[in-house]
């Protein structure tokens, strides 16, 4: 009888510790910053924190920086997943094939995933820099005018978008390469006795097979996009003139520029929820899209 009773609550045992460690480390910080959200406490003053209810929601939704850094997060993230979707797919297409060099290419391919965010952001503002920048240097050596990449509320956005595709279509490529291994053969034998050509194949069978494991890495690159900090930070601190200031920028000056955590944590649970229900809307849509495959 003890030993039946071990048996059936010895998985508790072994998951405890790691519920533990998920509940003091994600769910008590959301559960404060979601009450500090109710307060108006600022660091710059030596005072308690005062009850305001709602007070700082309401600034927000009035706060023209507020709508201007969730434009500025949702033309950022969605150019950017869009590039990255497309190109990756393609080149996970074009590398599914076995050739002599394919180990060598994945490998290379990893490469702006393991470095650092601020390494490479340090890297892309040499390349972006107005007076000695490869990039300036090579539009004028062709007749154009030098361009203020960084620099400039027009140019700053794609300019960062740029700086995403490179580093991080290499990474939805190669988990769209893991699901084209995993596909079954048979339809393409079917597909070949009915004569289908190799873009009717890949039409009306690879991508339809792929849609899950694409919305899978979507999903996952939308959840890093939306959270993105570093790299933007280190490039452009989010000007000029706030044309590249995300929520994660937004927040991160509302508490320690303007040291108001109160409206602070309000941001961040507004942002919560927006995270949250861009994995809830892309998880049904990958059930459907799994339901149908």
């Amino acid at each position: 009888m003890i030993i039946n009773w071990v048996d059936r609550h010895l998985k508790w045992v072994f998951t405890l510790p790691a519920v533990i460690f998920i509940l003091l480390m994600v769910a008590y910080p959301l559960v404060y910053t979601g009450r500090l959200s109710f307060y108006e406490w600022s660091m710059s003053a030596i005072t308690p924190p005062k009850w305001v209810g709602f007070d700082n929601y309401i600034n927000l939704f009035q706060d023209p920086k507020f709508w201007n850094a969730l434009k500025v997060t949702f033309y950022h993230s969605s150019a950017s997943i869009l590039l990255e979707t497309v190109l990756g797919v393609a080149i996970a297409i074009l590398f599914s094939r076995k050739f002599r060099s394919a180990r060598f290419v994945k490998t290379v391919m990893m490469l702006p995933m393991v470095a650092t965010p601020v390494s490479i952001a340090l890297v892309w503002v040499l390349i972006y820099e107005p007076s000695i920048g490869i990039l300036n240097h090579i539009l004028v050596s062709m007749g154009f005018e030098r361009q203020e990449w960084l620099g400039s509320v027009t140019q700053v956005l794609p300019s960062l978008i740029a700086i995403d595709v490179w580093e991080w279509t290499p990474f939805i490529a190669l988990i769209v390469i893991a699901g084209i291994a995993s596909l079954p053969t048979d339809p393409y034998e079917s597909a070949d006795v009915d004569g289908a050509t190799s873009w009717q194949k890949l039409r009306h069978i690879t991508l339809p097979l792929l849609m899950p494991t694409i919305i899978t890495a979507v999903t996952l690159r939308i959840i890093d996009l939306l959270k993105t900090f570093d790299t933007i930070y280190a490039t452009t601190q989010g000007g000029p003139n706030f044309s590249s200031q995300t929520l994660n920028i937004l927040v991160y000056d509302t508490a320690f520029q303007n040291f108001k955590l109160g409206s602070a944590s309000a941001l961040l649970i507004i942002f919560f929820l927006l995270i949250l229900s861009v994995i809830l809307i892309l998880t049904s849509l990958r059930k459907r899209q799994g339901d149908r495959v």
